[in-house]
């Protein structure tokens, strides 16, 4: 496990050797949030509740994908499809390595560099803001959100590869990533709660596996969901995250019968 945790650390430098690509970054992530944060402050009334949420809570869930995107969302397995287009793919198989742990250290590094400047940005804007949260006390819902992260971290990994194995296929994999980006902002539960919309959109949506990367571990953050709620909740992700994982390896093994590793 030594290796990989030195493939961790070593992504972790090489996003510090490009600050300027990683600040600006930031920016764009914190601008995001100021964005939602004062469109949902001046829309949201202070007493009572607007679509099933109070002020404290909308707000929160808006703060908490900021917390959740570098979790979840952040990642470096996007370069897969470039791995296998430029032919690098070669070298991994020809290492004692496993080139799905290989790329989910690397996310592991990105990640533990997202996570601590979120959290250091987040202290900034609610010392400058104050803004109104809502802070869950109970330890066993605190727990099940912790769950669901988890979860939900694997299922966008494992989304993530499947986006790079086109390049088995096909040499343009920018494209249909962009569209999925784009896409999954909407679909994840990131720019607004999936409830809010109406219920035959909703119910299509909950049968996917993207409301479960953001918006189902927040609802059980905010307390809105019930045991039995959450307990199938957990059920579903974890059924996806079998089947994404069935899928993977199926494609995996596909893409290297075909694999000719041009570009060396």
């Amino acid at each position: 496990m030594n290796k990989y945790f030195l493939v961790a650390k070593n992504t972790w430098e090489e996003m510090l050797t490009y600050r300027l690509n990683f600040f600006m970054w930031r920016v764009r992530v914190i601008l995001q949030i100021l964005t939602l944060y004062f469109l949902w402050l001046a829309v949201l009334p202070k007493e009572g509740s607007l679509l099933g949420y109070s002020q404290p809570q909308l707000l929160t869930y808006i703060l908490g994908t900021a917390l959740l995107n570098s979790i979840v969302l952040s990642s470096r397995s996007y370069a897969v499809g470039d791995d296998i287009n430029q032919g690098n793919l070669s070298h991994f198989l020809l290492l004692p390595m496993n080139y799905f742990l290989y790329w989910f250290a690397k996310d592991l590094g990105d990640k533990a560099m997202n996570i601590f400047f979120a959290i250091f940005e987040l202290v900034v804007l609610f010392v400058i803001l104050h803004p109104p949260f809502f802070i869950q006390t109970n330890l066993i819902l605190i727990f099940l959100f912790a769950i669901s992260s988890l979860i939900a971290l694997g299922l966008y990994f494992l989304l993530n590869l499947l986006l790079g194995f086109i390049g088995f296929w096909s040499p343009e994999t920018w494209a249909p990533r962009f569209i999925f980006v784009t896409l999954l902002g909407f679909f994840a539960g990131g720019l607004f709660p999936l409830d809010i919309l109406p219920k035959p959109v909703f119910t299509i949506l909950s049968a996917l596996p993207f409301n479960y990367l953001l918006y189902f571990p927040l609802k059980i953050y905010l307390g809105q969901l019930s045991i039995f709620q959450i307990i199938i909740g957990i059920s579903v992700s974890v059924f996806w995250l079998i089947a994404l994982y069935k899928l993977l390896a199926v494609v995996w093994l596909r893409g290297l019968r075909r694999y000719t590793a041009q570009g060396i």
